[in-house]
């Protein structure tokens, strides 16, 4: 493969784009996107930054427009409030990079991490995700309570669904953009039969997402990142546990329905009310 970073001004595409899926966060996000757009305002290669507002009740989507007015690189989608599975898939499916990443929105993995994805493609991986796992990985100020719970969670995937895998829900993954149209456009879970929800919701579509992506013969690469643990967390120990269980046993029961079949994908759905700014 042709060395992506040098190679960017052949692209008429952004070479990076990076998707934010946010719920709520009108306190951290102006910040987050501060940090995020000056980052790459420092980079060689081009960029742009999607914010997925995932039907927030609160100044979210306001202050993303008023960031978007004076920062080109922003762009602003809206959706109801279906959960961050479904943000995340709107933003991936949306984003015209020829590389495509998530991160979350308190960029508990810092944004210059990116750098340890990147030069992973070079070698012919489609995707590359952090991982709090491995040497190299720094987890800074996490509960051990929920590194205990995530270990359990990790010994159920590798049983059910994706093996190999010691990380599969650090919200810092990355895509090529081919990869990341086939395997957003097959998801299931939380794909476009996803309800309107209330309240927030922690779940595991990483798993599904991985889970299509080693189906489709795509090669993945997990990379050590830092990570640190966010005080203002949504996850619920007991409800989102058993939700996370639950999505794992219906991702095997998806599988062996047929759902996840690997004939080339349906086009792109449009994105809802999306806004270029």
């Amino acid at each position: 493969m042709k060395n992506i970073l040098s190679d960017s001004g052949e692209f008429s595409q952004p070479l990076v784009s990076v998707v934010i899926p946010a719920y709520n966060e009108a306190r951290r996000l102006p910040q987050t996107l501060a940090r995020v757009d000056s980052y790459f305002q420092a980079q060689t290669y081009t960029t742009e930054i999607l914010v997925v507002d995932d039907g927030s009740s609160d100044e979210t989507a306001q202050l993303v427009e008023a960031f978007a007015q004076t920062h080109p690189r922003v762009r602003l989608i809206q959706n109801d409030h279906r959960g961050k599975g479904y943000t995340v898939r709107t933003g991936m499916l949306a984003a015209r990079g020829h590389i495509i990443l998530f991160s979350d929105a308190d960029l508990s993995t810092p944004i210059q991490d990116i750098e340890k994805l990147l030069p992973w493609f070079e070698h012919g991986y489609e995707i590359v995700i952090g991982s709090r796992e491995g040497m190299g990985a720094r987890r800074i100020q996490e509960p051990f309570y929920r590194h205990f719970m995530g270990r359990v969670f990790n010994a159920i995937v590798q049983l059910l669904t994706v093996r190999g895998i010691q990380d599969t829900q650090c919200g810092f993954k990355a895509f090529r953009d081919d990869a990341a149209r086939e395997v957003f456009t097959r998801m299931q879970l939380y794909g476009d039969s996803a309800k309107t929800i209330r309240g927030g919701m922690v779940t595991a579509f990483d798993v599904e997402v991985l889970f299509i992506g080693h189906k489709m013969g795509y090669r993945i690469k997990e990379v050590p990142v830092h990570w640190r643990y966010g005080t203002e967390t949504k996850v619920n120990p007991l409800k989102d546990s058993y939700r996370n269980f639950r999505d794992v046993v219906m991702v095997r029961w998806n599988d062996a329905r047929g759902l996840y079949h690997t004939t080339p994908a349906a086009p792109a759905p449009q994105a809802k009310r999306a806004e270029s700014k």
